[in-house]
């Protein structure tokens, strides 16, 4: 197993709770919630350390909504 690997795997059940791929409405909000907090955060701050995690999280939430939400197919 790589070093990445095992660094990846320390961390993941820290991150797990609120870093996922979104399957269900309650889901959903979780990351929506998530994001928002995340904007708050980082405003247009692209330099920001948690820039990627909310450029991420944004990508998460619009496949969830591409495949789910009508309004947003």
């Amino acid at each position: 197993m790589s070093e990445t690997m095992g660094q990846v795997m320390e961390v993941w059940p820290a991150v797990s709770g609120f870093i996922f791929v979104p399957h269900n409405e309650s889901e959903y909000n979780q990351a929506v919630v998530l994001l928002d907090e995340l904007i708050d955060i980082v405003k247009e701050d692209e330099n920001h350390p948690l820039a990627s995690l909310m450029e991420l999280v944004g990508t998460l939430i619009e496949k969830y909504e591409s495949e789910h939400v009508p309004e947003f197919a």
